[in-house]
């Protein structure tokens, strides 16, 4: 008998948020201690620290109360335009949600015409359940609070970073360890608070759900799926639609600025520079909550919904339903632990600890998360239980499910490691591809290329390992438990690959308010580590994606009543071929999407370069906002096609063509998205760091490759510019497209079993 129990379970989970929740304000009000005059350029605000008038204050001759005015005065423009392209697009997106939960509501609901009668039990004919049309409405009603919950968590993130950059800069002045120190400590406001309300929104939903369904489990789980795809359904169109507007703004003003004008990166003549510093916001903040807090919903919900039609949901055992919350809720106080060593145990000396204190937290989170498996699993789960596999069922012990979980914690650590070491400047790989820039960018693109594959291996074998292991415990329920393993520590992912965002704006805004060059070069040692970092965090965010799209895959083919998947049926086979096809074509759309955007861009700025009197030599100001509305309007244009094309292929695929065709595609799509996208943002990721290898000058050979303007640094800003949509457009929207693909066959299952194969039905 578990020792946690029904009401345990419902103080733990929803305390665990509430704590995570006050830690990020905690986060937050330290943050806001720092102080940035107010945009009208008064004093401090109201609640923040004077300046401390440290030894920087007068250095070189500065005006640091005219660099602080102008610090608030970048801040502010930054912040106005990333709420203004995030309102306009949740304007969109208000509009598809509506739709597409009508769409949900008629397709479930026709699958019995809409009947208001209590039905057989999908996996025990002997119970009656609630009828389909309330299937409907509730899962309907869960896809808008999955979306909605997305659409918060991407905009309260991004306010948590346009609030941050400025005062990162500034502490800049007094030292890199108080830099780091902010911008982490931003970073784990918006990560402790976006995982912290996720868990309490999904909580409450399955409570406020359960009033109506009572002891059909089955069927509240199934609704409940709905959360998951919602979350996923935002993230998709945050991470096209930011990815193509910074994107379209980043390869601008590099490709003008640094390689035709040899002006300095964020230099304030540059006219993209504004709108660069917006999309790093609405792409890398904004569209990267959405998106882990997709893959968070999707977890979840997988682990739910199997759980739900195993012994857990037939002998009703709540404690041991909530299993896959227990374990989130004890990922928060995990990482909150976490974070004190960073912010309080330890504190950063110099540039050379920037990278290690990061990579710490990853290690650090992992051990401590560990143990607090082990605790959950050993106090909330009975010794051992029955589990559906397939029409059989099969018999798990406990710790099966702890080595579930701790199998794919480790496999994400094993991930984190990999992507570093073939992204990181301080590794071999990146240092080849910075000395491929001597003979041109060719070979510079000619190896990054095959940093990007080679790093395909030992990611996919840890993700094996972790498949094989798990579902020979515990079935898919223990694959869902591997991808929660994965996503335990959300709350330091998410704190770490936030802290590169605001790094990065806060070298734009120290380089735009023309603060000394010891100031930026701090700025940019903490955004070559955030560089890092943010493929540590893509690679989580893909790995975990694998774990949840094929948990889901098991939970769409029994739902769906398929025996088998048997991949020489030519029905199958059909749809494998065309899953592995879609990763390219989405690619192919994205990475298109970027280069136009990009080439109006490019345009604008060359035009203005050439037009207005003065702009080169700093004479005269740049017209930024045209900049700003280009992206813009590209961004909200060429977000929509790709975006159509993930959420119509299961559709068509499940109506016109049937179940098993609709499995093979997903399996398709899983097996050839993965390694694309692991490839891919690695390859970015390598491109980038070379050249923040070459401009940092840190080595003999990175000085011999440099300065800034050379011959072999222009070479690595167009590899680190080809290489830009590749890590922050379609790469990290590909491990959206192979999971949300698998929660919306799931949630259509039962309109696919009823309705779908039009077409080889009659062939």
């Amino acid at each position: 008998m578990a020792l946690i129990g029904t009401v345990a379970a419902e103080v733990l989970i929803p305390l665990a948020a509430v704590i995570g929740i006050l830690f990020a304000v905690l986060q937050w009000y330290v943050v806001s201690r720092v102080a940035v005059p107010p945009h009208d350029g008064g004093g401090a605000g109201k609640g923040e620290r004077e300046s401390d008038g440290g030894d920087d204050d007068e250095e070189d001759g500065v005006d640091y109360r005219g660099v602080e005015a102008r610090c608030a005065e970048i801040q502010h423009a930054i912040s106005v335009g990333a709420t203004s392209f995030l309102m306009t697009e949740y304007k969109y997106l208000g509009v598809f949600m509506a739709a597409f939960a009508a769409v949900i509501f008629v397709s479930l609901g026709s699958v019995r015409r809409f009947s208001t009668s209590p039905e057989p039990c999908p996996y025990d004919a002997a119970r009656m359940c609630r009828p389909a049309l309330a299937n409907a409405a509730f899962t309907a009603v869960a896809f808008l609070l999955g979306a909605t919950t997305s659409v918060v968590s991407g905009y309260l993130g991004m306010r948590v970073a346009t609030f941050a950059n400025a005062r990162t800069a500034l502490e800049a002045r007094r030292g890199v360890g108080r830099a780091f120190t902010v911008a982490f400590r931003s970073g784990a406001a918006m990560g402790f608070l976006l995982a912290s309300s996720a868990l309490l929104v999904l909580f409450a939903a399955v409570n406020v759900f359960g009033l109506y369904y009572g002891d059909d489990w089955g069927g509240l789980y199934e609704a409940i799926t709905g959360y998951g795809l919602g979350g996923s359904s935002m993230a998709l169109f945050g991470r096209v639609g930011g990815g193509i507007y910074t994107k379209a703004a980043d390869v601008g003003a590099d490709l003008v600025g640094k390689v035709e004008r040899n002006i300095p990166e964020d230099d304030p003549r540059n006219p993209a520079v504004i709108a660069d510093n917006v999309g790093d916001n609405v792409g890398d903040i904004a569209g990267m909550g959405s998106d882990l807090f997709g893959s968070y919903a999707e977890s979840s919900c997988a682990a739910l919904f199997v759980a739900s039609i195993s012994s857990f949901g037939a002998e009703h055992d709540f404690a041991a339903m909530m299993y896959p919350l227990l374990v989130s809720a004890a990922g928060i106080v995990a990482c909150a632990a976490t974070t004190l060593v960073a912010t309080d145990a330890t504190e950063v000396g110099g540039v050379n600890e920037v990278a290690p204190a990061l990579k710490r937290q990853i290690l650090v989170s992992t051990v401590l998360m560990t143990a607090a498996i082990a605790a959950v699993t050993f106090l909330a789960l009975p010794r051992s239980f029955t589990l559906f596999d397939f029409g059989e069922r099969k018999l798990v012990k406990n710790w099966h499910l702890f080595i579930c979980v701790s199998a794919g914690l480790w496999a994400g650590l094993v991930i984190g490691y990999v992507t570093e070491y073939f992204t990181s400047n301080a590794y071999g790989p990146v240092q080849t591809v910075a000395n491929s820039c001597r003979t041109g960018a060719a070979t510079n693109v000619i190896f990054g290329l095959a940093v990007g594959y080679k790093s395909v291996i030992v990611p996919i074998f840890a993700i094996a390992g972790a498949i094989y292991a798990s579902f020979r415990l515990a079935a898919m329920y223990g694959i869902a438990l591997a991808a929660l393993g994965m996503l335990s520590t959300i709350a330091t992912g998410l704190t770490i690959d936030a802290y590169g965002p605001i790094s990065d704006n806060a070298g734009g805004i120290a380089e735009m308010a023309g603060m000394p060059r010891h100031v930026r070069e701090r700025t940019d040692a903490l955004d070559a580590a955030g560089n890092t970092t943010a493929a540590i965090g893509k690679g989580f965010a893909i790995g975990s994606a694998a774990l949840v799209s094929l948990a889901l895959f098991g939970a769409y083919v029994s739902r769906a009543g398929i025996e088998t998947v048997n991949v020489v049926s030519p029905k199958v086979f059909v749809g494998l071929l065309a899953g592995a096809m879609l990763p390219y074509w989405f690619s192919a759309m994205t990475m298109r999407s970027v280069g136009s955007a990009a080439l109006r861009m490019v345009e604008e700025v060359r035009r203005q370069f050439d037009e207005i009197p003065g702009l080169a030599e700093g004479l005269a100001a740049p017209d930024y906002a045209t900049c700003v509305r280009i992206s813009t309007d590209a961004s909200l244009r060429e977000m929509v096609a790709p975006g159509a094309l993930v959420m119509a292929s299961p559709l068509v695929a499940g109506t016109l063509f049937g179940v098993e065709a609709l499995a093979g595609m997903l399996a398709g799509a899983l097996v050839s998205g993965v390694q694309v996208a692991i490839s891919a943002s690695n390859s970015g990721g390598a491109w980038d760091n070379a050249k923040k290898y070459i401009e940092a000058g840190a080595t003999e050979e990175a000085r011999s490759l440099g300065p800034k303007g050379s011959e072999a640094h222009k070479a690595a800003v167009i590899g680190d510019t080809i290489g830009d949509p590749l890590k922050d457009t379609s790469g990290p929207s590909l491990n959206i497209l192979v999971k949300l693909m698998a929660v919306e066959a799931l949630v259509f299952a039962p309109f696919f079993a009823a309705h779908g194969g039009i077409v080889f039905n009659h062939l």
